[in-house]
């Protein structure tokens, strides 16, 4: 059937003020971002004046703004790698268990359960597991956050604990999307239990780990929230949680101590920007077309 004029105008109608919401809150202050990084404006009476690659140059050279780069993006790798190497036995091993039949009448209440901290705001869960692991009144002696070995390991296991939902709510709808009639196949074959799980369905769920990978990345890369709740912009001890997020925040508004510098700051967004887009694009342009898909 034909569209008629009138059908895409109201296609276009609808789909206006999300676009529109789009690009003012997310393409806009990219491009700017972007735009703002070639400029110099420390002098206030010439106004902004074009620099070219300075700021760039200045963030990867300079002893101070460099030093505290690349330990930001150290902390946000392993930031990342916790995340992921944590959630994704756990959050498998969840999905298994819940689509197993072993809790039986119970999964729909353990479903909800377990994506329950998701959907909490960070500031409350940093301010309960500051609580819980308060060498003054928790139930860890040791200051975990005061500790420049343990403080990074510890806010990105509160992270994982609030978030292990997400991943496992991907693989428990891949799981229960496995056509029966092939695990009853496996059945009659002789399959049974856990050689079912890693013979059969793991294959055919395998695709999802890709997605949530990258997913995870773009994530932790944009991380922010839970090292600000937990330890302000200056995140400590001796910058041993500040992330890439944190770092520009630090940049651009200026915090503890640090005058803002909206030409850097900016440069860091846009280095943060191309971290992320150039993973990502490895991944989809590479990776994703490698991965053998099942028509199920």
């Amino acid at each position: 059937m034909k569209r008629t004029a009138t059908s895409y105008r109201n296609l276009i109608l609808f789909v206006l003020p999300a676009l529109a919401v789009y690009v003012l809150f997310s393409v806009y202050p990219l491009i700017s971002s972007v735009f703002l990084s070639f400029f110099d404006s420390d002098d206030k009476e010439a106004g902004p004046q074009f620099a070219g690659f300075d700021n760039y140059v200045f963030l990867f050279t300079n002893p101070s703004t460099s030093e505290r780069f690349w330990n930001a993006l150290g902390n946000n790798f392993e930031f990342f790698l916790i995340h992921l190497l944590v959630e994704l036995p756990i959050g498998l091993l969840m999905a298994a268990l819940l689509t197993s039949g072993v809790l039986r009448k119970s999964t729909g209440a353990y479903r909800t359960l377990l994506f329950i901290p998701a959907t909490l705001s960070v500031v409350i869960v940093g301010f309960i597991w500051r609580l819980l692991i308060s060498p003054l009144w928790g139930v860890v002696e040791f200051p975990l956050l005061g500790n420049e070995l343990t403080a990074l390991p510890t806010i990105s296991l509160m992270s994982v604990w609030q978030y292990i939902g997400i991943p496992m709510i991907f693989l428990y709808t891949a799981l229960i999307a496995i056509p029966g009639d092939i695990l009853e196949a496996a059945r009659i074959d002789g399959s049974k239990g856990w050689t079912t799980f890693w013979q059969i369905k793991f294959p055919l769920i395998a695709p999802q780990f890709g997605l949530i990978t990258i997913l995870t990345y773009i994530w932790t890369f944009n991380g922010f929230d839970i090292i600000y709740a937990l330890n302000g912009s200056a995140p400590g001890p001796n910058y041993s949680t500040d992330i890439l997020g944190t770092l520009f925040y630090r940049t651009f508004f200026g915090s503890s101590g640090q005058v803002a510098n909206l030409d850097l700051g900016a440069t860091v967004a846009t280095v943060i920007f191309f971290i992320i887009l150039i993973v990502t694009a490895v991944y989809f342009i590479v990776l994703q077309r490698r991965l053998k898909t099942y028509e199920l």
